[in-house]
């Protein structure tokens, strides 16, 4: 049995915060969902696209639960935006935000599933994107 936990570890300061794109085909499975298919190389494009944005991207591990084939990592993240992130051009700005992320293993011990959950908004109000609300008032049902 593989112990989850140690190789959710090793996924985030290896492949997060090292670069090391060769531990990710160690320790993703061919089937996991990522940006636009699955397996190790799904995965390593959502983090090419985010070391764009901010090349100095470190995550902290803020605490782990692990049971079963499951584990739940609360971390936090900061870097500075040089690239381009979605629609904000390169601000220059450092940025600081917390998440949570979920993974499920195999029984090889490689990661099968990932759910991510961040403070997104918290992001963008650091990167200085004004969010409003849309115009024209409510409309449906019960409006």
């Amino acid at each position: 049995m593989t112990d989850v936990e140690a190789a959710a570890r090793r996924f985030i300061a290896e492949v997060w915060n090292a670069r090391r794109e060769e531990s990710a085909y160690d320790l993703v499975a061919d089937e996991c969902p990522g940006l636009g298919g699955t397996g190790p190389e799904a995965t390593l494009a959502w983090h090419r696209e985010r070391r764009a944005a901010f090349p100095d991207l470190r995550y902290k591990i803020v605490d782990v639960v692990a049971a079963g084939e499951r584990v739940a990592v609360h971390w936090r993240a900061a870097g500075t935006q040089i690239g381009q992130f979605g629609p904000v051009p390169p601000t220059g700005q450092v940025v600081s935000y917390s998440g949570a992320t979920f993974l499920r293993f195999d029984p090889a011990g490689r990661i099968v599933e990932v759910w991510s959950c961040n403070e997104l908004f918290q992001l963008l109000q650091q990167l200085g994107v004004e969010m409003l609300p849309p115009t024209g008032g409510v409309s449906g049902p019960g409006a």
